[in-house]
């Protein structure tokens, strides 16, 4: 996929996460932002993977540990989604984790539990957070 093309769902996936959050504001779980932040997107017509196997595979061998990706948007970008406190270092290390491990190059990490949801948005593009 372009680069173009790719900002441009980024930026569908940022207008996303506003209107949830002007819509919701911050306090519900985590599931309830996710089916509508999902619903959002599928509505100006992206196509959207709800908690999507990763499979671990260590020196060419398939492990018996899975993790899923929250929300995979046009199978490119990954997002993961939270509705805590504070993020943590151990968030952005799970974001990191699953675009390596899903070999994909663009994600974002988005908690919706804060006052201004800018705050709450980070971009993961080549081993830094914007």
């Amino acid at each position: 996929m372009l680069k173009d093309e790719l900002n441009n769902i980024a930026s569908q996936i940022v207008n996303a996460a506003y209107e949830v959050h002007k819509e919701l504001g911050p306090g519900l779980l985590e599931s309830i932002y996710q089916i509508c932040f999902v619903q959002e997107l599928r509505n100006v017509g992206l196509i959207v993977e709800q908690q999507v196997m990763i499979p671990v595979i260590y020196k060419n061998q398939m492990l018996s540990k899975d993790f899923f990706i929250d929300v995979l948007v046009e199978n490119e970008i990954v997002v993961e989604l939270k509705a805590v406190e504070v993020l943590l270092p151990v968030h952005e290390a799970q974001l990191i984790s699953y675009l390596k491990l899903a070999d994909k190059k663009l994600g974002f990490l988005i908690n919706f539990n804060v006052t201004l949801i800018k705050e709450g948005i980070k971009r993961r593009i080549n081993g830094y957070f914007e």
